[in-house]
Protein backbone atom coordinates (compact mmCIF):
# COMPACT_ATOMS: atom_id res chain seq x y z
CA UNK A 1 0.00 0.00 0.00
CA UNK A 2 3.12 2.39 0.59
CA UNK A 3 3.50 2.73 -3.04
CA UNK A 4 0.36 3.47 -3.93
CA UNK A 5 0.38 6.50 -1.02
CA UNK A 6 3.51 7.42 -2.40
CA UNK A 7 2.22 7.26 -5.96
CA UNK A 8 -0.81 10.09 -4.90
CA UNK A 9 1.21 12.10 -2.51
CA UNK A 10 3.58 12.94 -5.92
CA UNK A 11 0.71 14.21 -7.27
CA UNK A 12 -1.11 16.13 -4.08
CA UNK A 13 0.60 19.32 -2.53
CA UNK A 14 -0.20 19.74 1.27
CA UNK A 15 -2.01 23.02 0.35
CA UNK A 16 -4.84 20.56 -1.21
CA UNK A 17 -6.20 19.71 2.18
CA UNK A 18 -5.95 22.98 3.27
CA UNK A 19 -5.92 25.73 1.01
CA UNK A 20 -9.76 26.66 0.65
CA UNK A 21 -9.54 27.57 -3.13
CA UNK A 22 -6.86 25.12 -3.92
CA UNK A 23 -2.97 25.07 -4.64
CA UNK A 24 -1.36 27.35 -7.42
CA UNK A 25 -0.25 24.50 -9.14
CA UNK A 26 -0.10 23.65 -12.99
CA UNK A 27 -1.02 19.94 -11.38
CA UNK A 28 -4.63 21.27 -10.43
CA UNK A 29 -6.36 22.09 -13.44
CA UNK A 30 -10.22 24.02 -14.06
CA UNK A 31 -12.45 22.08 -11.96
CA UNK A 32 -14.81 21.26 -14.34
CA UNK A 33 -12.39 19.08 -16.32
CA UNK A 34 -12.30 15.69 -14.59
CA UNK A 35 -14.90 13.32 -14.11
CA UNK A 36 -16.34 13.03 -10.39
CA UNK A 37 -17.86 9.54 -11.30
CA UNK A 38 -14.20 8.21 -12.28
CA UNK A 39 -12.86 9.43 -9.24
CA UNK A 40 -12.87 6.19 -6.65
CA UNK A 41 -14.00 6.45 -3.39
CA UNK A 42 -15.61 5.11 -0.81
CA UNK A 43 -18.85 6.23 1.44
CA UNK A 44 -18.57 5.42 5.15
CA UNK A 45 -21.17 7.50 6.31
CA UNK A 46 -24.65 5.75 5.17
CA UNK A 47 -27.73 4.27 6.56
CA UNK A 48 -28.95 0.66 4.54
CA UNK A 49 -32.68 2.00 5.13
CA UNK A 50 -31.89 5.45 4.18
CA UNK A 51 -30.31 4.35 0.93
CA UNK A 52 -33.52 3.24 -0.56
CA UNK A 53 -34.50 4.22 -3.84
CA UNK A 54 -37.86 6.48 -4.00
CA UNK A 55 -39.52 4.22 -6.20
CA UNK A 56 -39.07 0.80 -4.09
CA UNK A 57 -40.36 3.51 -1.26
CA UNK A 58 -43.70 4.29 -3.52
CA UNK A 59 -44.36 0.62 -4.47
CA UNK A 60 -43.64 -0.88 -1.05
CA UNK A 61 -46.14 1.43 0.38
CA UNK A 62 -48.61 0.65 -1.95
CA UNK A 63 -48.20 -3.14 -1.70
CA UNK A 64 -48.61 -3.02 1.92
CA UNK A 65 -51.43 -0.27 1.85
CA UNK A 66 -49.46 2.32 4.03
CA UNK A 67 -49.59 5.72 3.35
CA UNK A 68 -46.45 7.40 1.77
CA UNK A 69 -43.75 8.39 4.14
CA UNK A 70 -43.04 12.14 3.36
CA UNK A 71 -39.56 12.38 2.66
CA UNK A 72 -39.42 16.27 1.83
CA UNK A 73 -38.78 18.17 4.33
CA UNK A 74 -38.23 17.82 8.25
CA UNK A 75 -39.25 20.23 11.01
CA UNK A 76 -37.09 18.66 13.29
CA UNK A 77 -34.64 15.99 14.10
CA UNK A 78 -37.38 13.73 15.86
CA UNK A 79 -39.67 14.28 12.64
CA UNK A 80 -37.02 13.13 10.45
CA UNK A 81 -36.05 10.05 12.76
CA UNK A 82 -39.68 8.85 12.49
CA UNK A 83 -39.86 9.25 8.92
CA UNK A 84 -36.57 7.07 8.90
CA UNK A 85 -38.84 4.43 11.23
CA UNK A 86 -41.58 4.63 8.47
CA UNK A 87 -39.11 3.68 5.82
CA UNK A 88 -38.31 0.55 7.43
CA UNK A 89 -41.29 -0.86 8.62
CA UNK A 90 -42.25 -1.19 4.97
CA UNK A 91 -39.57 -3.75 4.71
CA UNK A 92 -40.82 -6.71 5.80
CA UNK A 93 -39.61 -9.89 3.64
CA UNK A 94 -36.31 -11.17 3.26
CA UNK A 95 -36.73 -10.63 -0.49
CA UNK A 96 -37.33 -6.96 0.61
CA UNK A 97 -34.23 -6.89 2.04
CA UNK A 98 -31.88 -8.37 -0.83
CA UNK A 99 -33.61 -5.60 -2.99
CA UNK A 100 -32.88 -2.98 -1.04
CA UNK A 101 -29.19 -3.96 -0.53
CA UNK A 102 -28.90 -4.70 -4.49
CA UNK A 103 -30.32 -1.23 -5.29
CA UNK A 104 -27.94 0.43 -2.64
CA UNK A 105 -24.80 -1.05 -4.21
CA UNK A 106 -26.00 -0.32 -7.92
CA UNK A 107 -26.54 3.24 -7.12
CA UNK A 108 -23.31 3.26 -5.05
CA UNK A 109 -21.62 2.19 -7.98
CA UNK A 110 -23.42 4.55 -10.48
CA UNK A 111 -21.47 7.55 -7.90
CA UNK A 112 -18.29 5.94 -8.39
CA UNK A 113 -17.76 4.68 -5.26
CA UNK A 114 -15.76 1.26 -4.51
CA UNK A 115 -16.12 0.61 -1.49
CA UNK A 116 -19.75 1.21 1.38
CA UNK A 117 -19.80 0.98 4.55
CA UNK A 118 -23.73 1.31 5.68
CA UNK A 119 -24.87 1.42 9.29
CA UNK A 120 -27.30 -1.41 9.89
CA UNK A 121 -28.84 -3.28 12.88
CA UNK A 122 -30.31 -6.34 11.95
CA UNK A 123 -31.93 -6.91 15.48
CA UNK A 124 -34.58 -4.61 14.03
CA UNK A 125 -35.62 -7.56 11.76
CA UNK A 126 -35.67 -10.05 14.24
CA UNK A 127 -37.40 -12.39 15.15
CA UNK A 128 -39.65 -11.53 12.18
CA UNK A 129 -37.19 -12.40 9.53
CA UNK A 130 -35.23 -15.10 11.48
CA UNK A 131 -32.79 -14.16 14.42
CA UNK A 132 -30.50 -11.72 14.04
CA UNK A 133 -27.56 -13.70 12.38
CA UNK A 134 -30.17 -14.77 9.49
CA UNK A 135 -30.62 -11.43 8.97
CA UNK A 136 -26.82 -10.23 9.14
CA UNK A 137 -26.00 -13.37 6.94
CA UNK A 138 -28.83 -12.01 4.39
CA UNK A 139 -27.81 -8.63 4.31
CA UNK A 140 -23.91 -9.82 3.97
CA UNK A 141 -24.45 -12.38 1.29
CA UNK A 142 -26.42 -9.87 -1.02
CA UNK A 143 -23.78 -6.74 -0.50
CA UNK A 144 -21.21 -9.00 -1.34
CA UNK A 145 -22.76 -10.85 -4.34
CA UNK A 146 -23.97 -7.13 -5.89
CA UNK A 147 -20.72 -5.55 -5.08
CA UNK A 148 -19.34 -8.48 -6.85
CA UNK A 149 -20.97 -7.73 -9.95
CA UNK A 150 -20.35 -4.35 -9.90
CA UNK A 151 -17.30 -3.54 -8.65
CA UNK A 152 -18.34 -2.45 -5.04
CA UNK A 153 -16.96 -3.41 -2.06
CA UNK A 154 -19.29 -3.94 0.73
CA UNK A 155 -18.59 -3.96 4.82
CA UNK A 156 -21.28 -3.40 7.71
CA UNK A 157 -21.09 -1.32 10.22
CA UNK A 158 -23.69 -2.75 12.78
CA UNK A 159 -24.91 0.74 15.00
CA UNK A 160 -26.68 0.34 18.10
CA UNK A 161 -29.02 3.14 18.93
CA UNK A 162 -29.42 5.46 21.90
CA UNK A 163 -32.77 5.59 21.38
CA UNK A 164 -32.56 2.01 23.24
CA UNK A 165 -31.24 0.24 26.31
CA UNK A 166 -27.48 0.28 26.49
CA UNK A 167 -27.25 -3.33 27.32
CA UNK A 168 -28.99 -3.39 23.33
CA UNK A 169 -25.76 -2.16 22.32
CA UNK A 170 -23.53 -4.92 24.58
CA UNK A 171 -25.47 -7.77 22.73
CA UNK A 172 -24.78 -6.56 19.45
CA UNK A 173 -21.65 -5.36 19.99
CA UNK A 174 -21.02 -9.10 20.93
CA UNK A 175 -22.83 -10.07 17.38
CA UNK A 176 -20.43 -7.11 15.58
CA UNK A 177 -17.17 -9.05 17.16
CA UNK A 178 -18.67 -12.26 16.30
CA UNK A 179 -18.57 -11.42 12.63
CA UNK A 180 -15.33 -9.37 12.89
CA UNK A 181 -13.93 -10.38 9.49
CA UNK A 182 -16.56 -12.00 8.16
CA UNK A 183 -18.30 -8.63 6.39
CA UNK A 184 -18.74 -6.35 9.64
CA UNK A 185 -15.71 -3.93 9.62
CA UNK A 186 -17.27 -1.40 12.47
CA UNK A 187 -19.48 -0.82 15.43
CA UNK A 188 -21.32 2.76 15.45
CA UNK A 189 -23.84 4.59 17.65
CA UNK A 190 -26.76 6.52 16.16
CA UNK A 191 -29.65 8.17 17.28
CA UNK A 192 -30.60 11.55 19.29
CA UNK A 193 -27.59 12.80 20.86
CA UNK A 194 -29.64 13.89 23.47
CA UNK A 195 -31.03 10.67 24.77
CA UNK A 196 -28.26 8.73 26.30
CA UNK A 197 -24.62 9.94 26.91
CA UNK A 198 -21.80 8.04 25.31
CA UNK A 199 -20.93 6.76 28.55
CA UNK A 200 -23.53 4.01 28.72
CA UNK A 201 -22.28 2.29 25.92
CA UNK A 202 -18.67 2.22 26.85
CA UNK A 203 -19.13 -1.47 27.73
CA UNK A 204 -20.27 -2.27 24.18
CA UNK A 205 -17.43 0.05 22.42
CA UNK A 206 -14.83 -1.97 24.76
CA UNK A 207 -16.15 -5.38 23.16
CA UNK A 208 -16.09 -4.01 19.36
CA UNK A 209 -12.38 -2.78 19.67
CA UNK A 210 -11.11 -5.96 21.25
CA UNK A 211 -12.92 -7.80 18.08
CA UNK A 212 -10.82 -5.44 16.27
CA UNK A 213 -13.71 -3.24 14.66
CA UNK A 214 -13.49 0.51 13.59
CA UNK A 215 -15.38 2.40 15.80
CA UNK A 216 -17.52 5.02 14.59
CA UNK A 217 -20.03 6.80 16.79
CA UNK A 218 -22.14 9.65 15.49
CA UNK A 219 -21.36 12.67 17.28
CA UNK A 220 -21.24 16.66 16.87
CA UNK A 221 -23.78 17.53 15.03
CA UNK A 222 -26.87 18.83 16.41
CA UNK A 223 -25.16 19.18 19.71
CA UNK A 224 -21.63 21.10 20.16
CA UNK A 225 -18.27 20.39 21.01
CA UNK A 226 -19.09 18.71 24.42
CA UNK A 227 -20.36 15.79 22.65
CA UNK A 228 -18.13 15.09 20.49
CA UNK A 229 -15.38 15.34 23.94
CA UNK A 230 -17.52 12.69 25.68
CA UNK A 231 -17.33 10.50 22.62
CA UNK A 232 -13.94 10.55 22.54
CA UNK A 233 -13.84 10.26 26.22
CA UNK A 234 -16.19 7.63 26.71
CA UNK A 235 -15.69 5.55 23.25
CA UNK A 236 -12.07 5.97 21.96
CA UNK A 237 -13.20 6.37 18.24
CA UNK A 238 -11.10 5.99 15.16
CA UNK A 239 -14.22 8.01 12.90
CA UNK A 240 -16.61 10.42 13.94
CA UNK A 241 -20.03 10.14 11.67
CA UNK A 242 -20.59 13.92 11.11
CA UNK A 243 -18.35 15.22 13.72
CA UNK A 244 -18.77 18.85 12.10
CA UNK A 245 -19.38 21.26 15.14
CA UNK A 246 -15.72 20.00 16.42
CA UNK A 247 -14.88 23.56 13.62
CA UNK A 248 -16.11 25.73 16.64
CA UNK A 249 -13.65 24.34 19.00
CA UNK A 250 -9.74 24.89 18.17
CA UNK A 251 -8.76 22.72 20.91
CA UNK A 252 -11.07 19.65 19.39
CA UNK A 253 -9.48 20.05 15.76
CA UNK A 254 -6.06 19.67 17.12
CA UNK A 255 -7.24 16.62 18.82
CA UNK A 256 -8.54 15.47 16.01
CA UNK A 257 -5.97 16.07 13.77
CA UNK A 258 -3.08 14.82 16.09
CA UNK A 259 -4.85 11.02 17.01
CA UNK A 260 -6.22 10.75 12.82
CA UNK A 261 -9.62 10.49 13.98
CA UNK A 262 -11.54 11.25 10.60
CA UNK A 263 -14.82 12.79 10.15
CA UNK A 264 -17.39 11.08 8.16
CA UNK A 265 -19.19 14.71 6.60
CA UNK A 266 -22.15 14.96 5.44
CA UNK A 267 -22.91 18.16 3.67
CA UNK A 268 -26.70 18.05 2.15
CA UNK A 269 -27.75 16.25 5.81
CA UNK A 270 -26.02 19.31 7.71
CA UNK A 271 -28.21 22.03 5.47
CA UNK A 272 -31.42 20.33 5.90
CA UNK A 273 -31.32 19.21 9.58
CA UNK A 274 -30.38 22.52 10.59
CA UNK A 275 -26.83 22.03 11.23
CA UNK A 276 -25.62 24.72 9.00
CA UNK A 277 -28.28 26.94 7.10
CA UNK A 278 -26.45 27.40 3.84
CA UNK A 279 -23.82 25.34 2.22
CA UNK A 280 -21.59 28.23 2.08
CA UNK A 281 -21.67 27.97 5.69
CA UNK A 282 -20.33 24.41 5.86
CA UNK A 283 -17.05 23.90 8.20
CA UNK A 284 -16.01 21.20 5.93
CA UNK A 285 -12.96 23.71 4.56
CA UNK A 286 -12.12 24.82 7.91
CA UNK A 287 -11.91 21.35 8.99
CA UNK A 288 -9.38 20.49 6.82
CA UNK A 289 -7.27 23.86 7.47
CA UNK A 290 -6.63 22.68 10.78
CA UNK A 291 -5.70 19.29 9.54
CA UNK A 292 -8.77 17.29 10.82
CA UNK A 293 -9.28 14.03 8.38
CA UNK A 294 -12.64 14.21 6.53
CA UNK A 295 -14.68 11.71 4.59
CA UNK A 296 -17.25 12.47 2.30
CA UNK A 297 -20.74 10.78 2.97
CA UNK A 298 -24.41 10.40 1.41
CA UNK A 299 -25.63 10.09 4.89
CA UNK A 300 -29.89 9.03 3.99
CA UNK A 301 -30.12 9.86 0.20
CA UNK A 302 -33.52 9.11 0.11
CA UNK A 303 -34.64 11.64 2.84
CA UNK A 304 -32.18 14.23 1.70
CA UNK A 305 -32.54 13.78 -1.96
CA UNK A 306 -28.74 13.27 -2.58
CA UNK A 307 -25.99 10.44 -3.48
CA UNK A 308 -22.53 10.04 -3.33
CA UNK A 309 -21.78 11.88 -6.98
CA UNK A 310 -23.81 14.93 -5.40
CA UNK A 311 -22.51 15.34 -2.37
CA UNK A 312 -18.60 15.65 -4.46
CA UNK A 313 -20.62 18.12 -6.88
CA UNK A 314 -21.26 20.42 -3.85
CA UNK A 315 -18.13 20.17 -2.58
CA UNK A 316 -16.76 21.33 -5.73
CA UNK A 317 -19.40 23.83 -7.33
CA UNK A 318 -20.51 25.61 -3.88
CA UNK A 319 -17.58 24.66 -1.73
CA UNK A 320 -14.93 25.53 -4.49
CA UNK A 321 -13.34 22.50 -3.35
CA UNK A 322 -10.04 21.80 -6.02
CA UNK A 323 -9.90 18.68 -8.06
CA UNK A 324 -6.69 17.99 -5.66
CA UNK A 325 -8.76 18.73 -2.35
CA UNK A 326 -11.42 16.11 -3.75
CA UNK A 327 -8.80 13.47 -4.54
CA UNK A 328 -7.42 13.84 -0.93
CA UNK A 329 -10.90 13.41 0.87
CA UNK A 330 -11.34 10.39 -1.34
CA UNK A 331 -8.10 9.51 -0.45
CA UNK A 332 -8.99 9.44 2.93
CA UNK A 333 -12.27 8.02 2.72
CA UNK A 334 -10.54 4.50 1.55
CA UNK A 335 -7.76 5.15 3.65
CA UNK A 336 -10.05 5.53 6.83
CA UNK A 337 -12.21 2.16 5.91
CA UNK A 338 -12.18 -1.23 6.88
CA UNK A 339 -11.62 -2.00 2.88
CA UNK A 340 -8.81 -5.10 2.30
CA UNK A 341 -5.84 -3.71 1.87
CA UNK A 342 -5.44 -4.57 -1.45
CA UNK A 343 -8.54 -2.44 -2.73
CA UNK A 344 -7.06 0.34 -0.33
CA UNK A 345 -3.91 -0.19 -2.40
CA UNK A 346 -5.94 -0.07 -5.93
CA UNK A 347 -8.19 2.56 -5.13
CA UNK A 348 -5.46 5.10 -3.89
CA UNK A 349 -3.75 4.02 -8.06
CA UNK A 350 -6.74 5.02 -9.28
CA UNK A 351 -7.14 8.32 -7.36
CA UNK A 352 -3.56 9.41 -8.35
CA UNK A 353 -4.42 7.92 -12.04
CA UNK A 354 -7.55 10.73 -11.92
CA UNK A 355 -5.32 13.16 -10.75
CA UNK A 356 -2.54 12.59 -13.65
CA UNK A 357 -4.94 13.27 -15.59
CA UNK A 358 -3.35 16.57 -18.41
CA UNK A 359 -5.81 18.73 -20.36
CA UNK A 360 -4.50 21.06 -23.25
CA UNK A 361 -4.52 24.39 -22.43
CA UNK A 362 -7.67 26.60 -23.92
CA UNK A 363 -5.54 29.33 -24.51
CA UNK A 364 -3.65 27.16 -27.56
CA UNK A 365 -7.01 26.76 -29.28
CA UNK A 366 -7.73 22.94 -27.73
CA UNK A 367 -11.11 22.00 -26.08
CA UNK A 368 -9.76 21.96 -22.30
CA UNK A 369 -11.85 18.13 -22.03
CA UNK A 370 -12.49 15.64 -24.20
CA UNK A 371 -15.98 15.43 -25.71
CA UNK A 372 -17.12 12.12 -23.77
CA UNK A 373 -15.98 14.04 -20.32
CA UNK A 374 -19.16 16.89 -20.96
CA UNK A 375 -21.71 14.96 -19.38
CA UNK A 376 -24.28 16.00 -16.92
CA UNK A 377 -23.47 13.69 -14.37
CA UNK A 378 -19.78 15.00 -14.03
Amino acid sequence: MSNACDLLSDLLLPEDMAMPHGPSTSRDFASSDRCLVSLPKADLHLHLEGAMRPGTLAELASTYTKPMPQVDSYRSFDEFQHCYRAVVKLIRTRGGIRRLVREVVEDAAASGVVWIEPHFNPTTYAPALGSAEDVLDLVLDAGTAAGRTLGVGFGLILSASRNRDPRDATALAGLAADYAGRGVVAFGLTGDEAATPPEAFSEAFVIARDAGLIIAPHAGELMGGPSIRSTLDALSPDRIAHGVRAAEHPALMEHLANEHITLDVCLTSNRILGVVKHIEEHPLLHLLENGVPCSLGSDDPLLLKTSMLTEYQIARNQLSMTDGQLAAIASTSIQSSGAPAELIAHTLIGIADWMKQVFPDPAEGHPTVPARRRTAYC
